[in-house]
C-alpha cells in the first residue's frame, strides 16, 4: 500500500482543478478499472503501485469535496424519513402491521410516478410511433406455461436452519460480503470501535489483500452463479444468516408467480402476470394489422406486474406488486439495422460487458457505434434502444456518472434472450438493475404459435421471386387417411415437425432401407407403420413470391418503482442554512410532482384575485400548482416545498397590487426574477415543457434582489 507521504506527494503533483465533480467520479472509476485490469493480468506490484497511489489521491480529493458539501456519507435514514414525512410512499396496510413488499404511493409519489410515465410516453411511444395497448393482469396457466414462466421463473432461496428465516440466496451472499468489506474498510480507516464487539466473539481483523480481492471478484460476477455453483460458493465463503450467525440450507428454486383461480369452480388455474409482455405477443396479429402489415414496428404497454419475491427488502427496489413499462420492437431477423442508428452511434456511455465482469476488469466508456462494430452489442437495433434508454434516464434526472449498462453473463441470461443489457443505477444499495434491454429472438411468438397453431408471422411480398431447390414431403391423402383413420392427425403432427432438410432426407433413407416401409412415432407417443405409398420425399424447384418469417423482438423493460427510488436518491441534498439544514429534492421540472408554488407574502385579502388568476392561468396550461397561504414565514414555506421538490415559487406581494408583477424563485439556485403575471406563467410553462432551461431565463431576464413597495 502507498504511504501517506506518497499520497500527499501525488496530490501535490496533480492538478485536480481540471475535474469538476462528475469528471472526478469518472476518473476514479477509470483508475479503479485500470487497477483491476492490471491485477487480472497478474502484473508485478511495483507496476500496479503508482496507479493505486493515484487512485487514493483522487479519492482523498473526492473526500475533501464531500466534506465541503456535507456529503461524506449518504444518510439513507434521513431521506427515508423525509419521504415518509411528505408521504411519497408508505408500507401498505400499515395500521394492520403491514405486508412486506407492498407499498402505497401518496400524492407527491403518485404525481412523480405519473410524470415519469408521461415523459416515458413522450420519449418512446410518441417519438418512436409505437402502438400502446393495455392488457389484463390475469393470465391463464397455459399462456405462462408456453412462455416458460411456470417452469423457469424462479430464484434460489435459503433458510436459517434454526429460525427458519428466508433469504434469497444471491442477495444473502451480496449482503454478507458487502458487510465484511465495509468492516474491513472501517478497520483500515481506524473507525471501528472494537470495544463494541459482542461478548464471546473475537474482535474483527482486517482482511488479507487476497481475501478482499476474492470478495470483490465474487461480487462482480455473482450473477453468473446458479444452482450447485452458488451453493459451493456459499460453503466456500462460509455464508451464514447475518443476524443469528446460523447456517443456512442448500439453495432451492422458488417460483415467483402468484397463482390464483379464475371463475367459481376453482378448476381454471391462472396467475397474476409477472410481466406485461405476453399480452403484447398474443395480440401480435392485431398489432401487425394496425400497422398496415409494415415492419419493423413496436408495441408498448404500461401496467402492474406481480412477483412473489422471496424476501422483499430495500424499499421500492424489491416489491411484490409494481408498475412496469415495456416495449416489444418487432424486427426482421435478417434486417436488425435501425433506420435511426446514425443518430445514436456517437453517443458515449458506460458499458460493462460480460467478459470484463468475468475478469473483474471494470466497466469501459465507449460509443455505441464502436460497441456494435466490435460485436460487444449484438446488433444496431439493440444498440439504438440502449442509447434511447440512456437518454431517457438522464432526461428524468438520473446522474450520468451513476449509470451504466451491464451485459448479462451466460448463466444469468433469460431463457428467451440471445443478448441482454441492464441499465444499472447506483444508489446507496449499490448498482441496481432498473431497465432490461433484451433481444428475445423469436422465442415467444414461435412458442405461442406452436401451441395454438396460430400463425404469428409476417408475410413480405418480394420485389423479385426467389428460386431455389427444396426437399419437401408430399402426403398422398387418398392412401394416408384411410390407413390411419381417426389417428391420422397424430401421424401428421409428427410429420409436420420434420421441418429441416436433414430430417426429411433421413426419413427418405429409412423408407428406402426398409423396402418402402418404416416405423414412426406419432404425437400421441404410439408407433405407426409408414410406407412410400402414403408419403414421398421429393426434391423440387420452388419459386417464392412471398417471404414468411417470425419476427425477432427487442424488448426494453422498465421497472418504474426502482427508477423512481433511484431518482429520489440522486436528487436529494441538504441545503445548509443559518438556523438549520434543509432538505431539497432537485427534480427536473418535467417530472416534479408540483411544478409551481403560489404564495402570498401575507394574508391580506388584496392578494386573493392575483392568486386565483395565477393558479387558473397555470392550470389552463396543464401546470400543477399548490397554494401555500399558511401563517408560517415565507422562508419556512419555501423550505417546506423544497422538500417536495417544487422547482418554482411565485410570490404575490404589495408590489403585485401596484403593477401586476410577481417574483419567480428557482428552487436550487434561489435566484429570482420579477415580471408581469402572463410572462411568468409563460416562462414556467416553457420550463416544464423542456423548451428552455433556468439558465436561459437568467440570460434573458434581470435578476431581482429587492422591491419597491
Amino acid at each position: 500500500m502507498p504511504t501517506p507521504v506518497q499520497i500527499e506527494q501525488s496530490i501535490a503533483e496533480f492538478n485536480f482543478d481540471v475535474f469538476n465533480d462528475e469528471l472526478l467520479v469518472a476518473e476514479i472509476t477509470k483508475q479503479g478499472d485500470v487497477i483491476k485490469g492490471l491485477k487480472a493480468q497478474k502484473k508485478p506490484k511495483d507496476e500496479v503501485a503508482p496507479h493505486v497511489t493515484r487512485l487514493l489521491a483522487l479519492k482523498k480529493e473526492q473526500g475533501v469535496r464531500m466534506v465541503r458539501r456535507n456529503e461524506k456519507k449518504f444518510d439513507r435514514a434521513s431521506l427515508e424519513g423525509l419521504l415518509t414525512k411528505r408521504f411519497f410512499y408508505a408500507p401498505s396496510f400499515a395500521i394492520y402491521g403491514g405486508v412486506t413488499g407492498l407499498f402505497d404511493f401518496g400524492p407527491p409519489g403518485t404525481a412523480l410516478q405519473n410524470n415519469i410515465i408521461n415523459l416515458w410516453r413522450k420519449h418512446f411511444v410518441l417519438e418512436e410511433d409505437m402502438l400502446e395497448i393495455e392488457c389484463t393482469n390475469l393470465t391463464p396457466e397455459a399462456v405462462l406455461k408456453t412462455s416458460g414462466h411456470v417452469d423457469r421463473f424462479a430464484d434460489y432461496m435459503v433458510r436459517d436452519v434454526k429460525t427458519g428465516e428466508i433469504f434469497r440466496a444471491d442477495h444473502l451472499v451480496k449482503q454478507v460480503l458487502n458487510a465484511r468489506l465495509e468492516t474491513d474498510t472501517s478497520l483500515r480507516n481506524d473507525t471501528v470501535d472494537k470495544k463494541k464487539t459482542p461478548k464471546g466473539l473475537a474482535a474483527p481483523e482486517p482482511l488479507a489483500p487476497a481475501v478482499r480481492q476474492d470478495y470483490e471478484m465474487v461480487l462482480e460476477s455473482l450473477d453468473n452463479y446458479q444452482g450447485d455453483d452458488l451453493w459451493k460458493l456459499m460453503q466456500r465463503l462460509e455464508v451464514t444468516a447475518p443476524e443469528t450467525g446460523n447456517d443456512v440450507t442448500e439453495p432451492k428454486l422458488f417460483n415467483l408467480i402468484f397463482e390464483t383461480q379464475i371463475g367459481p369452480t376453482g378448476q381454471f388455474k391462472g396467475y397474476l402476470r409477472p410481466e406485461t409482455a405476453q399480452g403484447q405477443f398474443l395480440n401480435f396479429k392485431r398489432l401487425l394489422d394496425s400497422n398496415q402489415d409494415q415492419m419493423p414496428f413496436a408495441s408498448a404497454s404500461i401496467g402492474k406486474s406481480f412477483r412473489n419475491e422471496i424476501s422483499p427488502r430495500q424499499g421500492l427496489l424489491r416489491v411484490r406488486e409494481f408498475t412496469m413499462a415495456e416495449i416489444e420492437h418487432y424486427v426482421d431477423p435478417l434486417k436488425k439495422n435501425h433506420p435511426r442508428f446514425h443518430e445514436v452511434a456517437d453517443v458515449e456511455l458506460t458499458l460493462y460487458p460480460a467478459d470484463l465482469q468475468l475478469k473483474g476488469a471494470g466497466s469501459i466508456r465507449m460509443t455505441m457505434g464502436d460497441a456494435v462494430a466490435k460485436g460487444i452489442v449484438n446488433n444496431r437495433t439493440l444498440g439504438y434502444f440502449i442509447v434511447r434508454i440512456y437518454k431517457f434516464l438522464l432526461r428524468i434526472g438520473i446522474k450520468q456518472e451513476r449509470l451504466r449498462f451491464r451485459q448479462h453473463m451466460a448463466n444469468e441470461m433469460a431463457h428467451y434472450a440471445t443478448d441482454c443489457w441492464d441499465a444499472e443505477i447506483e444508489s446507496s444499495y449499490g448498482w441496481i438493475e432498473c431497465v432490461g434491454c433484451a433481444d428475445r429472438s423469436a422465442y415467444d411468438l414461435t412458442a405461442h404459435s406452436k401451441v395454438t397453431k396460430e400463425e404469428l408471422v409476417v408475410r413480405e411480398t418480394l420485389p423479385e421471386p426467389i428460386v431455389h431447390n427444396v426437399v419437401a414431403l408430399e402426403v398422398k391423402k387418398v392412401v394416408f387417411g384411410p390407413a390411419f383413420k381417426g389417428e391420422a392427425n397424430f401421424v401428421l403432427e409428427h410429420l409436420d415437425s420434420l421441418v429441416e432438410e436433414e430430417q426429411l432426407r433421413e426419413l427418405h433413407a429409412k423408407l428406402k432401407a426398409g423396402g418402402g416401409t418404416t416405423i414412426v412415432t406419432g404425437s400421441n407417443g404410439k408407433e405407426y407403420t409408414l410406407t412410400d405409398k402414403m408419403v414421398q420425399v421429393v426434391e423440387k424447384v420452388e419459386k417464392i413470391h412471398v417471404r414468411e418469417f417470425v419476427p425477432n423482438v427487442i424488448e426494453p423493460s422498465f421497472g418504474l418503482g426502482r427508477i423512481l427510488y433511484s431518482l429520489l436518491e440522486h436528487v436529494w441534498w441538504i441545503r445548509e442554512g443559518d438556523d438549520e439544514a434543509r432538505n431539497v429534492l432537485s427534480f427536473n421540472p418535467a417530472v416534479a410532482p408540483t411544478k409551481a408554488l403560489i404564495l402570498p407574502i401575507s394574508s391580506n385579502e388584496q392578494f386573493n384575485p392575483f392568486i386565483a388568476e395565477i393558479g387558473r392561468s397555470l392550470r389552463s396550461e396543464g401546470v400543477s400548482t399548490r397554494i401555500d397561504d399558511s401563517a408560517a414565514s415565507i422562508g419556512k414555506r419555501y423550505a417546506r416545498n423544497d422538500e417536495l421538490g417544487t422547482p418554482f415559487a411565485i410570490t404575490v406581494d404589495f408590489q403585485t397590487v401596484k403593477d401586476r408583477t410577481v417574483t419567480l424563485r428557482e428552487r436550487d439556485s434561489l435566484k429570482q426574477i420579477r415580471e408581469d403575471i402572463p410572462t411568468v406563467v409563460s416562462i414556467i410553462n416553457s420550463l416544464v415543457e423542456e423548451r428552455i432551461t433556468w439558465a436561459d431565463v437568467e440570460a434573458k431576464y434581470s435578476a431581482f434582489t429587492g422591491q419597491d413597495v
